[in-house]
């Protein structure tokens, strides 16, 4: 994923299906200048700081 697509995840009220390894994750920041997010998975309390590109959206 770029950096001008995850911004404007963010910045929607719609829900989007973003994943990170297979995983459904939610974005909680955004941290532009390293190109990190930290997310959280859907399927549990874990956290983790992944590069941006890193995430994905699965099509249908």
């Amino acid at each position: 994923m770029d950096l001008e697509r995850i911004n404007n995840i963010v910045n929607q009220n719609e829900k989007f299906d973003v994943f990170y390894n297979e995983r459904a994750v939610w974005i909680q920041e955004i941290n532009e200048n390293n190109q990190m997010a930290k997310v959280g998975f859907v399927d549990n309390f874990e956290e983790k700081d992944v590069f941006i590109k890193d995430l994905y959206e699965r099509t249908l």
